[in-house]
Parts: structure tokens; sequence; C-alpha cells
């Protein structure tokens, strides 16, 4: 493998490490405030396990395309207001369109759109941003880069693509019971069955 091919793989690693670690971080978020708002264990992410996609993604947007602006705080800022609502708005359409059912609802928010964004967590998306690149993924890289340089690669891969088997096969699971939950699985098979 050239230089230039084993630095990109490296890179991959890391982004797909990153993934799951914001993934779990974004699942502890969303568990932990379910249990003080509701007083009891909800698990609020999409998979049955412990992660949280959205987060992962999110994060991963923030990394590779907001990060350039670390030292522009005003313009991350409202980069990260623009670049999360959006990409809020987009998956919550998207869930919606496709399971038939809603993770969250901010229809009782002042200045929502459609339910799926709202001011107040726009905002705090802006927060998250500035947070996220000066002292969250800051304190990950010094955590997780001695780890990449200590722990060997073959290991590194081998527990990377468990991970990613893992988390397919929680996704299909998942969707599985998300579209029995909307009847869509048995209005597909009466369709295929009718037909």
């Amino acid at each position: 493998m050239s230089e230039k091919m084993n630095k990109i793989k490296l890179n991959m690693d890391r982004l797909v490490c990153y993934f799951f670690i914001y993934s779990a971080l974004g699942w502890l978020l969303e568990t932990g405030y379910s249990f003080l708002v509701l007083g009891h264990f909800e698990n609020r992410g999409f998979l049955i396990g412990p992660i949280c996609p959205i987060y992962g993604f999110g994060m991963l947007i923030m990394i590779l395309w907001l990060s350039r602006y670390r030292q522009k705080p005003l313009k991350l800022f409202f980069l990260s207001i623009l670049v999360f609502s959006i990409f809020e708005y987009v998956v919550s359409y998207g869930l919606d369109a496709i399971f038939h059912l809603k993770w969250w609802d901010y229809t009782q928010d002042f200045m929502n759109v459609n339910g799926r964004i709202s001011l107040f967590y726009s905002f705090g998306w802006g927060i998250i941003g500035l947070v996220v690149i000066h002292l969250i993924h800051p304190c990950i890289q010094k955590i997780t880069n001695p780890i990449f340089q200590k722990v060997p690669v073959l290991f590194q891969d081998s527990i990377l693509k468990l991970l990613v088997i893992i988390a397919i096969i929680d996704c299909i699971l998942s969707s599985i019971g998300y579209w029995e939950k909307s009847n869509l699985v048995a209005t597909l098979f009466s369709v295929y069955w009718l037909s």
C-alpha cells in the first residue's frame, strides 16, 4: 500500500472511531436528559444499541467542515446554527418519510418550522459547535491519539470493522422494528401478495 493510501486509511479509521465515540456520547446525553426530565430510562436513539448516529454524523460534519472556523468563533457559531438546523430538519423529514414516526417534535416551541426545528434548539447547535470545536474534540483527540499510535493497526481495524458490522445489523433490525410499528411492512407484504 502506498504512503498516500495508508495515510487516507488511517484518517478514515480515525473518522469511524470519532463517529462511534460521538454517537455513544450523544446516546448518553439523550438518555441522561430523558432520565432527568421523565424520571426513568428511555432509549431515545434510533438504534437498539447505545449509540445515536445523528450525533456521530453531526460531529463528523463539524470536524470535517466547520473546524476550519475555529479561529472565527462568531462565524463558527452562526454556521453551526445554519448547518445543524438544516441537518436536523432533513433527518427529521427523512425519518418521518421512511418510518412515519417522529423522534422529536418542537411544535410547542417558539419559532419552530413544522415541529422539526426550533429557534431554541438551533441556538443550542451554535453553542454546541463552539464547545465541541474548542473543548470536546481537542480532549477526544488527546485521549485517542496515543491509542491510535500504540495499539497495533490490525487490532484497530478489527475492532472498527466489528463495530461497523454490529451497527449495520442494529440498523437493519431497528428499521424492521420501526416499519412494523408503522405497519409499512404489513402494507408492503399485502400489496406484494395481492398483486
